[in-house]
């Protein structure tokens, strides 16, 4: 019997979905040489990690930008850098992804003329800009503006792309970073749902799309989801997602051909779910990950980005990087996987799941909507405090050992790996030269060009602001006058304005059922009562401009809940802000929570503003993804203690709090 014959095969294999590394580090020209090897290794399109001051529209020699250059991703302050960045890279054969979301029309800006030079047909560069502003507001942090004003970015450059650049996806709806901030399978659909309604209604509403053209415009619209380690409810989410896509598209927007209104959507398995303990079994997750988005025909992703099993260390070497990419290629040309259609259909376990996710999805997108709206349940708050009390649950199971973590709350017990044994170096390690090198490079950038060219983009940038035209336009004209990425930024903030999003601590769930909890709370009460003051004031600070904000928040919820009156005024704080926060609030304690690796230059800024308003006796303490020997180099700095992801018990931290406290003030 021929084997391609067997019962359920497929007469030709589905094709592989796109694979990728998400990549970029130190400069233009180092990621350039990345993205060419990891091409060459058979990935087949490109997903650019762009650093934080290019997240948040700040150039290198922005004083937010300070120990935060090229860290978490390429800088990109102006064409010259995107020039640099995809040197010798055909933009019009391959296929681009940007996680840029603020600036994405910036970013789009100067990708789209790096093409035009390059001689590239914008009609067939396909890629996409993530350009999801909500989520931003929710969890990861980099947003710029107010929610209405982004959203008109948002849609400027939909309507922008569905003309000149037709098989670009101008918008990735991101729940990714959602199930990061806590949300249960049924709040990230839900929200996620909520965002892209905001975003078409914006579309539909801003004049500049013709109705009968909304059709191709949900045609282009994609999604970017968090795929976690149950990967059959992973499963059944992504078939819920799409069922509702449909029905959405179809009811609200009155596309009527079902090509268009298919759910397309690309994914990255969940990084923060991977552990800094025992980190070789971050593998095993990363595989049954990937199979959440894979093993699903009818509900597969079409593009697939893998962690490195060493993210919760540090950055990924391009060796970890290609054994990702080695397990997107042994499964999709190894395996059958791709032979067979839908291995779920006619499963009355998967229907009844996906009948669940649907059903509690649409309660929650009933329920923003009822609000007015995505943009307004993100100011009222709404959404950012469901997702801080889902994560507080689900902190809480993983403390109790409910939820098992391997390697972390059991079977800790293990042999010495020697993928981090003594002597190896277990992540890349970023110049602090980098920094230094792109603040000359940017101001030479902007000695050289013409100044009266650049003032007239920035002029017609602010008027056109002003306004209700498409941006897109005036933002070519900056970028073909040499304007720079914290110039735009800054135009388009004086029109406007900043904006500081809800922190989702008032009303958030603490750690109900915790039984040692009891005994911290009469620490504290009984610190308080021997220095004499009401309660015990504990100032948790953000500085630069990570964003990653769910350890904070976890923090100040349980030490609020054990007692503390907790400061917390959000991300992206200058060091002089949070000293003047903590000599003003006269707290006991400065913890600082810095995710992004900026912590050697961010923490002892800190340190000497403190001893500078004579408060070098406040005791500061520090969390985040920080290295054995920057640890040391701390506490040698001043810091008393030093937390990472391995210590998780979050009423072991504020315990230990207290102690930092008492010995601080010389109390037995």
């Amino acid at each position: 019997m021929d084997e391609k014959a067997l019962p359920g095969r497929l007469p030709e294999r589905d094709r592989p979905w796109v694979m990728r590394t998400y990549a970029g580090h130190s400069s233009a020209e180092a990621s350039n040489a990345l993205f060419r090897r990891n091409l060459a290794k058979g990935q087949t399109g490109l997903s650019v990690a762009f650093d934080l001051p290019t997240q948040t529209g700040y150039d290198p020699d922005h004083e937010l930008a300070a120990g935060e250059v090229g860290r978490v991703g390429v800088p990109v302050a102006h064409l010259g850098d995107m020039r640099a960045l995809f040197d010798g890279i055909p933009l019009a054969d391959g296929n681009t992804s940007m996680t840029i979301n603020a600036p994405a029309m910036w970013l789009l800006g100067l990708y789209r003329t790096v093409a035009v030079e390059q001689g590239a047909d914008l009609t067939r560069c396909a890629g996409t800009t993530q350009n999801d502003i909500i989520k931003e507001y929710l969890s990861r942090g980099t947003y710029i503006f107010p929610p209405a004003a982004s959203l008109r970015l948002t849609a400027d450059v939909v309507a922008y792309t569905l003309g000149e650049m037709p098989r670009w996806n101008p918008v990735n709806i991101c729940s990714y970073h959602l199930q990061e901030a806590g949300a249960t399978p049924v709040q990230e659909v839900g929200f996620a749902l909520a965002t892209a309604v905001a975003v078409l209604d914006a579309v539909r509403d801003c004049g500049q799309v013709p109705a009968e053209r909304m059709g191709d415009v949900v045609a282009r619209i994609s999604f970017f989801v968090n795929a976690g380690v149950r990967f059959v409810e992973e499963i059944a989410k992504m078939r819920a997602f799409g069922l509702l896509w449909d029905e959405i598209t179809r009811d609200r927007y009155g596309v009527v051909d079902p090509k268009q209104r298919r759910f397309r959507y690309g994914v990255q398995v969940n990084s923060l779910g991977l552990t800094e303990a025992q980190p070789e079994n971050n593998i095993p997750r990363i595989v049954l990950e990937m199979l959440g988005v894979t093993f699903s025909r009818d509900a597969r992703a079409r593009a697939v980005q893998l962690p490195a099993w060493n993210e919760a260390l540090g950055l990924p070497r391009p060796w970890d990087q290609q054994w990702s990419l080695r397990m997107q290629q042994v499964l999709a040309y190894e395996s059958d996987l791709l032979e067979y259609p839908d291995l779920f259909a006619g499963s009355h376990v998967m229907t009844g799941l996906v009948d669940g996710i649907v059903a509690g999805a649409r309660v929650e997108l009933a329920t923003v909507l009822d609000m007015g709206g995505v943009v307004a349940a993100v100011e009222t708050g709404y959404l950012k405090s469901a997702l801080v009390a889902s994560l507080a649950e689900r902190r809480r199971r993983m403390e109790s050992g409910a939820d098992v973590v391997v390697g972390v709350n059991r079977f800790t017990e293990t042999e010495p790996s020697p993928l981090t044994a003594a002597g190896a170096q277990a992540v890349e390690q970023v110049d602090p030269a980098v920094e230094a090198t792109a603040t000359a490079a940017v101001r030479r950038w902007r000695a050289a060009r013409d100044a009266v060219a650049v003032d007239a983009a920035l002029a017609r940038l602010r008027a056109d602001a002003a306004t209700t035209v498409n941006l897109m336009p005036a933002t070519l004209d900056c970028v073909r006058a040499g304007v720079t990425t914290g110039e735009w930024a800054g135009a388009l903030r004086q029109v406007f304005g900043e904006y500081r999003a809800p922190t989702g601590l008032t009303g958030a769930a603490g750690a109900g059922g915790d039984a040692t909890l009891a005994a911290v709370r009469q620490r504290v009460a009984r610190t308080a009562e021997e220095l004499g003051s009401g309660r015990l004031r504990l100032l948790v600070g953000k500085p630069g401009l990570d964003g990653h904000s769910n350890g904070a928040e976890q923090i100040a919820v349980r030490a609020r809940d054990a007692g503390f009156e907790v400061v917390y005024q959000g991300i992206r704080l200058t060091a002089g802000q949070i000293v003047a926060a903590a000599v003003e609030e006269d707290v006991d304690l400065v913890g600082l929570s810095v995710l992004s690796g900026s912590h050697l230059a961010a923490v002892p800024a800190v340190l000497d503003g403190l001893r500078a308003a004579g408060r070098g006796d406040l005791p500061v303490v520090v969390g985040g993804i920080i290295p054995t020997g920057d640890a040391d180099a701390l506490r040698a700095a001043g810091v008393a203690r030093v937390f990472t992801p391995k210590d998780f018990v979050l009423t072991g931290i504020i315990d230990d709090l207290v102690t930092v406290i008492r010995d601080a003030n010389g109390l037995a």
